[in-house]
């Protein structure tokens, strides 16, 4: 709160309008709203961190579709595999625009609209993690080449494609390594929908300890090998195949080497009669892999189930029509179940057959239409998340990074999900980008934490002079349907070092209409949380709840209607060691609602009778500013004076809007005309749906 505050002690008082407040003497008092606070700062309970959802119905599935089986896993650092979800999404027609957004840095959803042939033949695109290759219908072709996932390579999506025609004319090809879709040493890759067929070696081949993948309701087709799986001595990966319909392929039907866990299950293996192509083997589990083979189909297979002595197939529920040789299970691998690491349904086995030849390969559903397909063109993906990371995990590595990544003027809900830390920067949401929220994505509240020590006086970097009281926020909120939750804002200016500037240091300022602040720890010592519009005339509503908000001055203040509800506020000693301080000061223009506590906790360790609940803020000496703050079934602890309101700068606060409601604990009082009691009449039209009007706050 600006300096000025202190001053202007000859201002004329302000004429007081309307009805004088009536003083009553409440009914029997009742114990505040009861509240599930944890130790420490810790959680409110279950429902104290909704998640939000990446998605919303209006979102394309083929954008925010998450994989089943093995690659649902969380694991390796990565929980499950979403692809690009968390990016933006681009429309490519031409090789130069897929090969850039598939090897760039950032997350994308890359919808291919058009046939793209490789140049040179045989070009496999190294994609980088976090992506989502998805074909636009029927319309996106990949020819002559393919997809190449190296090491470490994660959380890729390949969906809804036609990958063909690499055949270089010699059957068991040994010159050319054209694979369709070659993964080494990556891990959480979903295979699904795609066509792939009549390439140079395999259709797909998964080398090199890959894992976490799932491959399914592909067609596998026209070749000599379809599917190989191994290329390791190491038995570490974890892979689901199911819904494949594999057919006109010799061998690797898919050969499994050295798998940990290989999961197939409801495939369609088919040795088309009258064709060039014969089948020497189906499913093969070799070296020490350990298989479990269920519900799958086999028709006019030669040799269908092999298995090397080393390895372990256990067989469930298969169905074997015109096979001849081989068709094997046993093995001395430790059983296992599929279900104890992700769910998954199983089809009759009669019905594989008719349910791939019809599901299989792209669907028409999938993607954007070719005809308003724009060519390499970004946009921001629905209802999108943007990931925080100080280790360079996430897509940024600072809060303002993914704040300045938000489209200008978005029309729907943007997460930025911070991941555990402390991030000691400012942040500034401008009001041109609505619909934010940033969330911690730690287990508590504490466990992410953004920062600085700005305050009024601080110089400015540039030069340019010092920062005011608003100006010293660590996080700076000025866009409307802003939302905040399970993390820490604090500023932790050093006021015993700086006694030469004032005290004024802010934690989070905001200026904008619903704000949502929920389970957040917002920490500081004087003017920890303004709550401001964006001028005068314009509404300004923020809801806190089941969140801490931490101080000693002023510690929460401005113009905004603002609600604290369920919510627990801390009182600190300044500085040197001292106890005295003021809870709020509201600066509430005449025919605005101000501060509402409501269903909390004053409390901390301090002496007792040394803090005000508030006083009133004349922002600039404006007289016809009327402030006001209810307080009302709340505990109050004894640090609370028994007259528990103050003048500011000259205005008397009995002119302004203040009173308490059924408040109890050692800091509550009776009425008097030093502590005005709200009747029950009056109370009725004081709730917290009387502050928030026609807005519900909703966690998304």
């Amino acid at each position: 709160m600006s300096a000025h505050r202190s001053r202007g002690t000859s201002r004329p008082r302000h004429r007081r309008r309307g009805t004088t407040l009536a003083i009553a003497v409440p009914l029997a008092l009742t114990a505040a709203g009861t509240l599930a606070y944890g130790t420490d700062l810790g959680l409110f309970g279950a429902d104290a961190q909704a998640s939000a959802s990446a998605a919303t119905a209006a979102t394309p599935a083929w954008a925010t579709a998450t994989a089943d089986g093995f690659a649902s896993v969380d694991a390796l650092g990565q929980n499950g595999t979403y692809g690009g979800r968390d990016g933006k999404t681009v429309t490519v027609k031409t090789l130069a625009d897929l090969e850039k957004y598939a090897t760039a840095a950032e997350p994308y959803v890359i919808v291919v609209a058009a046939t793209i042939t490789m140049d040179p033949v045989g070009k496999e695109i190294k994609v980088q993690s976090d992506k989502t290759i998805v074909g636009s219908g029927t319309a996106g072709h990949i020819v002559g080449g393919g997809f190449f996932l190296g090491q470490g390579v994660h959380n890729v999506i390949i969906r809804n494609l036609t990958i063909r025609d690499a055949y270089q004319g010699v059957w068991n090809d040994k010159e050319h390594d054209y694979d369709g879709i070659q993964m080494d040493g990556a891990h959480h890759v979903w295979i699904d929908h795609n066509d792939i067929r009549h390439m140079a070696d395999g259709l797909i081949d998964s080398r090199k300890d890959t894992t976490h993948l799932t491959v399914s309701w592909n067609k596998l087709s026209q070749d000599n090998k379809a599917f190989g799986i191994g290329w390791t001595d190491n038995v570490t990966a974890d892979i689901t195949i199911h819904h494949n319909w594999i057919r006109e392929t010799e061998q690797r039907n898919p050969s499994t080497d050295n798998v940990a866990h290989a999961h197939l299950y409801n495939n369609f293996l088919e040795d088309v009669a009258g064709t060039d192509i014969n089948s020497s083997y189906g499913n093969y589990s070799r070296g020490a892999t350990n298989m479990v083979l269920e519900n799958s189909y086999f028709q006019g297979l030669t040799n269908p189930v092999v298995r090397d002595a080393t390895a372990t197939l256990v067989q469930r529920g298969n169905v074997f029509s015109g096979t001849t040789g081989k068709n094997e299970s046993g093995g001395t691998g430790a059983a296992w179940d599929p279900k104890t690491y992700y769910a998954y349904t199983l089809d009759k086995t009669a019905d594989v057959p008719a349910l791939l030849k019809s599901g299989a390969g792209p669907r028409s559903s999938i993607g954007t239409t070719a005809s308003t397909a724009t060519t390499a063109t970004p946009k921001a993906a629905a209802a999108t998340t943007l990931t925080v990371a100080k280790d360079g995990s996430g897509q940024y590595t600072t809060v303002q990074a993914a704040v300045n990544a938000v489209p200008a003027n978005n029309p729907s809900r943007v997460v930025i999900a911070v991941k555990p830390g402390t991030y000691r920067e400012l942040v500034k949401v401008p009001s041109n980008k609505p619909h934010v929220t940033i969330q911690g994505t730690g287990g508590s509240r504490k466990d992410t934490t953004i920062v600085y020590d700005n305050a009024s006086g601080t110089p400015k970097p540039d030069g340019s002079g010092t920062y005011g009281t608003g100006g010293s926020a660590t996080v700076a909120v000025d866009a409307d349907d802003f939302q905040a939750r399970n993390l820490t804002i604090s500023n932790d200016f050093d006021e015993a070092a700086h006694q030469d500037i004032a005290n004024q240091a802010v934690a989070l300022r905001t200026s904008a209409d619903k704000v949502f602040l929920d389970s957040v720890i917002i920490s500081g010592d004087q003017d920890t949380l303004l709550v401001d519009t964006a001028a005068k005339a314009k509404l300004g509503r923020v809801y806190v709840t089941n969140s801490y908000v931490v101080g000693n001055t002023d510690f929460i203040f401005g113009r905004a209607t603002a609600v604290i509800d369920k919510s627990v506020i801390t009182l600190k000693k300044r500085w040197n060691g001292t106890s005295a301080g003021y809870v709020t000061a509201p600066s509430t223009a005449a025919d605005r609602k101000g501060i509402l506590i409501a269903n909390s906790t004053v409390t901390g360790d301090v002496s007792d009778r040394s803090f005000f609940l508030g006083r009133n803020w004349h922002a600039g000496g404006d007289a016809t500013l009327d402030p006001q703050a209810t307080v009302r079934n709340t505990s109050l602890s004894a640090a609370i004076k028994t007259t528990p309101w103050s003048d500011m700068s000259g205005f008397s606060w009995k002119d302004d809007r203040f009173a308490e409601y059924k408040n109890t604990g050692a800091g509550s009082g009776a009425a008097s005309t030093d502590r005005p009691q709200l009747t029950d009449a009056q109370a009725a039209a004081q709730e917290v749906a009387d502050w928030l009007g026609d807005w519900t706050p909703t966690a998304s």
